[in-house]
């Protein structure tokens, strides 16, 4: 159902270390973005398979406790059923650590993991959607386009090569899909940025409507400074991979 990257990139701002954390997903369905991402200024992260609508509240509350990512998550899976916990696809990262999980119940799954992400995937028609997802972000890590943008990148090489054998591009018989990226820092702001909380609910083209949601979003946000001057002005990050 659900096709996901997650992404913890460090940075520095005037000596102080911070985090921008990411998610972007789309699924076969409508309305992945109201279930699928978890993010908070102490991880990301992003589920599969059977998704429950409360384990995304409960995983939060665990890292804003300061558990490691790979100890909730264990924690989480290990309270449900063993038939629950087969079925369900659940991988992030937080500040320290990162983890990928997937169910053997799981339909089609895979998933992966590298220093700084988390990319996983069920109903696939191939990994290869998984290896491009992930290659498309790691040409791009801490680079100077805005983190959302990165991640939308490398949903849509994910796009190019087939993510859902049920879409019926892929013969399938599902033909309405959703997208979603969101990107939280741990820069304190007193504004937010449009473009960094964006879903596509219910689109026979989620992840390209979200390409353009995006681009209407971040040029929203280009006016509202221009009209009414920038409260946060960006500070350059010293470069920290």
């Amino acid at each position: 159902m659900t096709v996901s990257l997650c992404v913890r990139e460090p940075y520095r701002v005037d000596g102080d270390r911070g985090f921008r954390f990411g998610v972007v997903a789309a699924a076969a369905v409508p309305t992945v973005g109201a279930l699928a991402p978890v993010v908070s200024p102490d991880g990301a992260a992003a589920m599969g398979g059977h998704i429950d609508d409360t384990l995304g509240d409960r995983l939060r509350r665990y890292l804003a406790d300061g558990i490691a990512i790979d100890d909730a998550v264990e924690a989480l899976l290990g309270a449900a059923d063993v038939a629950t916990r087969r079925g369900r696809q659940l991988h992030g990262v937080g500040r320290t650590s990162r983890v990928a999980v997937t169910g053997r119940s799981c339909v089609a799954a895979a998933d992966r993991d590298g220093d700084h992400y988390t990319a996983a995937g069920t109903h696939l028609p191939s990994e290869a959607a998984l290896d491009a997802m992930v290659d498309r972000y790691t040409g791009a890590a801490f680079g100077d386009e805005p983190l959302a943008e990165r991640l939308i990148d490398a949903l849509t090489a994910a796009r190019e090569v087939g993510i859902d054998s049920r879409r019926g591009d892929s013969d399938g018989s599902l033909t309405v899909g959703s997208a979603a990226v969101r990107v939280v820092t741990t820069e304190s702001t007193d504004s937010r940025r449009f473009y960094n909380d964006l879903r596509v609910d219910a689109s026979e083209s989620p992840i390209a409507d979200l390409e353009t949601t995006y681009s209407a979003a971040l040029l929203g946000y280009e006016q509202a400074v221009d009209a009414y001057g920038d409260p946060n002005p960006r500070r350059l990050p010293d470069d920290e991979n």
